[in-house]
């Protein structure tokens, strides 16, 4: 029974995005777990508590994304030696300062969104209308995510940018 009425030659190239992406989430989870256990100083208290809960929202979309694959009716990827080999997200040690971390993962964020977008140019051409709202609902918490972490790591002199009708009036 093909219940979603797309047929396999325009999945494919959806499954492989996915599977992108769930490599992605799969070395971006294993590395807020680890500076989670191993952030010190000053902003301990605070990033010790928001990396936890950057790798529990990761953990539920890991498991959202493999199951979209289901879905699709593939099998994802769920070797962490694939998802290191095909990853864009890369391992780095723990030994490094708060802010390094926090950079860390918003370079990261850069690269999740970036798969992400991807996966939706793939989803839009088979008309996979499943994953590209899935996709845009996790784009909005990851920008969210980010903004916060940018935020954080800033000086508090920093401004936001300022429409130009205001500059001038």
């Amino acid at each position: 029974m093909n219940y979603l009425n797309i047929s396999d030659n325009k999945l494919v190239p959806v499954v492989g995005e996915l599977n992108m992406l769930l490599a992605d989430y799969s070395v971006y989870y294993q590395k807020l777990r680890s500076f989670h256990w191993n952030v010190l100083g000053q902003n301990f208290f605070d990033l010790h508590e928001k990396f936890e809960e950057l790798y529990t929202d990761a953990r539920v979309k890991i498991d959202e994304i493999a199951e979209r694959v289901l879905t699709l009716r593939y099998h994802p990827v769920s070797n962490f030696s694939k998802y290191l080999k095909i990853s864009s997200i890369k391992e780095v040690t723990p030994l490094i300062t708060d802010k390094e971390m926090v950079a860390e993962i918003l370079s990261d964020h850069q690269k999740i969104l970036k798969q992400m977008k991807i996966t939706i140019e793939a989803a839009e051409e088979a008309g996979d209308e499943g994953t590209i709202d899935m996709m845009g609902s996790y784009i909005a918490d990851l920008e969210k995510s980010s903004w916060m972490l940018d935020a954080w790591r800033k000086n508090t002199e920093d401004q936001l940018k300022i429409r130009a009708k205001e500059l001038t009036s």
